[in-house]
């Protein structure tokens, strides 16, 4: 049996990961030749990039339409290089504007097996995005339990492969302990800030998260809060708790190697008694270390409107929607105000346990305690190409 010829597709940080450990899986299954667009990571398990996968890391419709034309080679190029190789599998990771549209001219001049790995949201909105993909996609490998039927609906074959989160490190007791220790924090409530990764997230809630940090320090003086920044934000957080009356630890990933950031990050979570957060994969991370929560989040008014209106869920916490519960409180769009946060918070901090067989739950639905799901997902193309591992 020869080598499986594997091409993959990463379009950023989240999907390089992903493809970095399917990689992994495969070449501890099977002989393995890849090629593709690569991030780092995927790199580091031995493939060389098409060109630079940072090209493809483009958000939103104003980012986009200046680089359509250089986009538009880049896919054209891709999907030329894809039926030069003939690959045994095409597997495309996320970042759907890309990838579906290289998978589409791909099956147009060929019978190339494709395979997308992460189900586009569609139990959330826009369920017409599973039948358009199910055009050029055979397979699809999900991150959620609850994906399957959907995707199985539309026509393709799916598996669920557990999600990441399961086999990132989490931080001992004993690394909380000395987190607290050597930041001057003892056994003072800790409050855990997470106000997103992106500028526009970050200057629509900081505003809110403020005044809900203010307001509990005026109940509770002993209160302290701990805010893990990510680096291109982390100047826009530094102005934003200036002048506070109880200044906040924040961990600036620009101070310092990433490893022992990355490590400081995770002993916060873990000491954390409660954490604010915006909505997102944080909250499986925040479940994962057993850091009970409240999320909040909101956008543009325009954005309200037709997300609201689009929207076929009652919950967007992962969480919530993992383990089938509403355990975790929610404030969203107009309910994201600090006089109805505030006492979510308080009320956590009370009762901190409310939360826990919730979050144990979705980390038991997710894939904790099973095999890793790099190899899950290597196992499921495998299945799908109709060979053994």
């Amino acid at each position: 049996m020869g080598a499986l010829k594997v091409f993959l597709i990463a379009g950023e940080a989240s999907g390089d990961k992903l493809g970095a450990a399917l990689m992994a899986g495969l070449k501890s299954l099977r002989a393995v030749e890849f090629q593709g667009v690569a991030g780092p990571l995927m790199q580091a398990e031995g493939m060389q990039s098409l060109f630079p996968m940072e090209e493809l890391s483009v958000m939103g419709l104003a980012e986009i339409l200046p680089k359509y034309r250089q986009l538009k080679r880049r896919i054209d190029q891709t999907a030329q290089a894809v039926l030069d190789a003939q690959p045994d599998v095409l597997i495309t990771i996320d970042s759907p504007d890309f990838c579906l549209r290289v998978a589409r001219r791909v099956k147009a001049a060929s019978r190339i097996r494709t395979v997308h790995y992460v189900a586009p949201t569609v139990w959330a909105w826009r369920a017409g995005r599973a039948e358009k993909m199910a055009q050029v996609i055979d397979q699809v490998l999900a991150l959620f339990p609850f994906e399957p039927p959907y995707m199985e609906a539309a026509g393709m074959r799916c598996d669920f492969v557990g999600h990441p989160v399961v086999s990132e490190p989490v931080a001992s007791d004993a690394q909380a302990e000395s987190f607290r220790s050597d930041n001057g924090l003892a056994d003072a409530p800790l409050l855990l800030l997470l106000p997103g990764s992106r500028r526009g997230e970050v200057g629509r809630l900081m505003p809110v998260f403020s005044q809900v940090c203010d307001r509990l320090c005026k109940d509770m003086p002993q209160l302290r809060v701990v805010i893990p920044a990510v680096a291109h934000v982390a100047d826009m957080i530094v102005d934003a708790t200036k002048g506070w009356k109880t200044p906040p630890l924040v961990l600036d990933p620009r101070q310092g190697d990433a490893a022992g950031f990355a490590a400081q990050k995770r002993a916060a979570f873990r000491a954390a008694d409660v954490a604010l957060a915006a909505s997102g994969t944080v909250s499986l991370e925040l479940a994962a270390s057993a850091t009970p929560m409240v999320i909040a989040y909101d956008m543009s008014w325009l954005s309200r409107q037709i997300i609201s209106r689009m929207l076929k869920v009652d919950t967007v916490t992962l969480v919530n929607l993992v383990s089938d519960t509403r355990a975790v409180p929610e404030f969203i769009g107009a309910r994201c105000r600090a006089d109805l946060i505030t006492p979510a918070v308080r009320a956590v901090l009370a009762d901190p346990m409310a939360q826990h067989d919730a979050m144990d739950l979705t980390m038991e639905r997710l894939g904790r305690g099973q095999a890793d799901p790099g190899i899950r997902a290597a196992t499921a193309v495998l299945s799908g190409l109709g060979t053994e591992p």
